[in-house]
């Protein structure tokens, strides 16, 4: 379990190149600035950046077998998971939907600013934006997960893998799913919360729904 500051940095850096660890410095540095002039992540948990935010964005590579592919995050307001999945994974072309224009806005310049050449920002609302296969979907506070799973579907193929950070209802949000859909996920614990799940899986043929 991941429980100091200084534990999560490590754990962080042991996916991370040199550069990639300059960039979510630079990162950090943004979000505390900009934290002042807009409400992006609780002001509390700036003294816990990277285990709270950093590195619990961080550990969804565990369940990632591969370093390259499309990964759509979805919400992604203060830039979680998105931002730190494009700076540790180069190889993969990360896709940012956020409907927020200050947020939005926000993210260009984080992303501008940390020179992340794989990484696109996206400013609509995910039901505008035109479906495209993504191998990976993560979200964090995006939505409940029923209402995700559907207006999402449209993006996912049969090997596409969902990965959502889901708190401490991780549980109960999965208890929503009609069977066919749960059937393809299962909860792991977040190394960053005793507390806390991650719901990870794929849709089955039959569990796709539609809008």
């Amino acid at each position: 379990m991941i429980t100091t500051e200084s534990g999560a940095r490590s754990f962080v850096a042991g996916f991370a190149t040199t550069s990639a660890m300059e960039q979510l410095d630079q990162f950090a540095s943004d979000l505390r600035l900009e934290n002042d002039k807009q409400n992006l992540v609780a002001k509390q948990s700036l003294t816990q950046l990277w285990q709270r935010h950093f590195a619990d964005s961080a550990q969804l590579l565990t369940l990632v077998a591969r370093d390259h592919g499309v990964w759509l995050d979805l919400g992604s307001g203060a830039g979680f998971p998105g931002m730190v999945i494009a700076a540790l994974r180069p190889g993969m072309q990360v896709k940012l939907v956020e409907s927020r224009r200050i947020r939005a806005e926000w993210l260009q310049r984080a992303s501008d600013e940390m020179g992340l050449e794989n990484c696109e920002i996206v400013h609509a609302k995910l039901e505008l934006v035109e479906p495209f296969p993504a191998d990976f979907i993560s979200a964090r506070a995006f939505a409940p997960l029923r209402k995700l799973v559907t207006i999402a579907a449209p993006f996912s193929t049969r090997d596409t893998k969902w990965l959502l950070p889901k708190g401490r209802s991780a549980a109960q949000e999965l208890a929503t799913l009609k069977p066919k859909q749960r059937k393809g996920f299962h909860v792991e614990p977040s190394q960053t919360d005793g507390e806390a799940g991650i719901i990870v899986g794929k849709l089955t043929s039959g569990g796709i729904i539609r809008p």
